[in-house]
């Protein structure tokens, strides 16, 4: 159903690297990201933290997470999963930081969050086809 899952989180400076980690670990507990430090907008540090899974049981773990959330969110996800996905079947969802690090999955539209990109495994790759497929992980 997936072929791999990137995601990234940014830690501002107002934020505590070790919080953030352990909000990733919510939602990816067997990974070890990377971290890359840059510049922000106002000459303040910003870390980026990023890993690419593409592991069997690590995906089929997140699977797992995604159909456990509630009904409510997951109708949320399907009815906007047109919009969230790409032309060549990549699923764009972002989970919000402060609810993962407090072990909840909510998917928001803020940009301080985990940006999640999820390949949908469709043959042929195709975004209608990978639509059925989103679909069926959300059901």
């Amino acid at each position: 159903m997936i072929h791999n899952i990137s995601y990234r989180a940014f830690v501002y400076g107002t934020e505590s690297k070790e919080k953030v980690l352990e909000a990733i670990s919510t939602l990816f507990p067997n990974s070890s990201p990377q971290c890359e430090a840059t510049e922000g907008y106002y000459k303040n540090q910003v870390l980026i933290l990023h890993d690419k899974i593409d592991k069997k049981k690590p995906i089929k773990e997140f699977v797992e997470l995604l159909s456990s959330m509630d009904d409510p969110a997951k109708k949320r996800i399907i009815n906007q999963l047109e919009d969230k996905m790409d032309d060549y079947g990549n699923l764009f969802l972002r989970f919000d930081k402060q609810r993962a690090y407090q072990g909840d999955m909510k998917v928001v539209e803020h940009g301080d969050s985990i940006h999640t990109k999820i390949k949908i495994a469709a043959y042929p790759a195709k975004k209608k086809v990978a639509l059925e497929i989103g679909r069926k992980l959300f059901d």
